[in-house]
């Protein structure tokens, strides 16, 4: 190498040394942060109440990265405004891995869609570090009703358009949104009735108020295991392990795949060495054969995927549920 060369790098060299200086970073500052994380508790909002699908997701994994790693997680809840305290919250929280966000399908893909000013943006305000799980939605009906799968279903209700109603946990939920997109896809026209919970969704179908419904896995079991309830069939593109019987709709010829993801996610500017560990220990987390068990007995599949998968995973659903609000005319409450 000349003289000339050694002197312009040397020159580069310390320029970007100067720059990082100015902004309170010294050379190896970031590698260093990154050793060290975390030397204090980490501190994970949770859009919903205790018990729900995403507090239950983020306490199986906290707990067992703290048995696997020692590190101290604090799962705190903040329920309400269609999930907008909890996320807004963590996208304006410092960005240094200690402030991480647990969320759903609903947060990231339905809001978007259906509401006109959402006051977070996935692109600018976070960084998706990985999907947690995902679970397959199914689509049931009372066992009483004149139809034992998706195709009977289809033919039933391009008979007689809006004579048969499902119920979902509310209005705009993932579950609301999947049923109208079943139907678009279907070419057929259900009612929709909202109820205040998943588990008062279920319960109207087992009590013959509504002859469908479109349910998670854990809440409908019971009833399906009492005869009350059939399942008709997944609305996801694939069959799921927890029952490889159940068809999916799209066996039927009808093009959905809705299913309920929870992922983690930091604010936008975490340092890259600290995400990358972040991605790589809830991975590893989730390949535990014990973790993987407390998920599938729930009916889901532990995630795992890159950041940029997952990131692309959510623009893709979110895409999708635009679509169907649109065509649905699904206003929020």
């Amino acid at each position: 190498m000349t003289r000339s060369a050694t002197s312009r790098r040397d020159i580069l060299k310390a320029a970007v040394a100067a720059g990082l200086v100015a902004q309170g970073v010294t050379p190896g500052t970031t590698m260093a942060q990154a050793a060290s994380f975390p030397d204090k508790p980490i501190r994970v909002l949770v859009p919903f109440a205790p018990g729900g699908v995403v507090d239950v997701t983020a306490r199986i994994l906290t707990q067992k990265m703290t048995e696997r790693l020692g590190w101290n997680f604090i799962v705190e809840n903040r329920p309400g405004g269609n999930g907008f305290i909890a996320v807004t919250a963590a996208a304006k929280s410092a960005p240094d891995g200690y402030t991480l966000l647990a969320a759903h399908t609903g947060e990231f893909a339905g809001n978007p869609a259906l509401f006109p000013n959402v006051p977070y943006d996935l692109d600018r305000d976070f960084l998706p570090i990985t999907m947690i799980s995902d679970t397959p939605m199914l689509l049931v009906a009372n066992a009483q009703a004149p139809f034992n799968n998706v195709p009977e279903l289809i033919a039933a209700a391009r008979k007689e358009p809006n004579k048969y109603a499902f119920s979902s946990p509310g209005n705009g939920s993932i579950n609301h949104l999947a049923g109208e997109w079943f139907a678009s896809e279907a070419g057929v026209k259900l009612m929709h009735v909202p109820y205040k919970g998943g588990a008062p969704a279920v319960a109207a179908v087992a009590a013959g108020e509504v002859p469908l419904g479109v349910v998670a896995i854990p809440a409908v079991m019971p009833h399906v295991a009492s005869g009350r309830v059939k399942v008709l069939g997944l609305t996801t593109a694939r069959r799921t392990s927890y029952n490889n019987a159940w068809a999916t709709a799209t066996e039927a010829g009808v093009k959905v795949d809705a299913s309920n993801w929870v992922g983690l996610f930091a604010p936008k500017g975490v340092p890259a060495d600290i995400a990358a560990k972040l991605h790589a220990e809830v991975v590893r987390t989730l390949e535990a054969p014990d973790v993987k068990k407390r998920f599938a007995d729930a009916g889901a599949e532990t995630g795992g995927m890159s950041s940029a998968a997952f990131a692309q995973r959510i623009r893709s659903d979110a895409a999708r549920y635009k679509d169907v609000v649109a065509k649905a005319g699904i206003k929020p409450d």
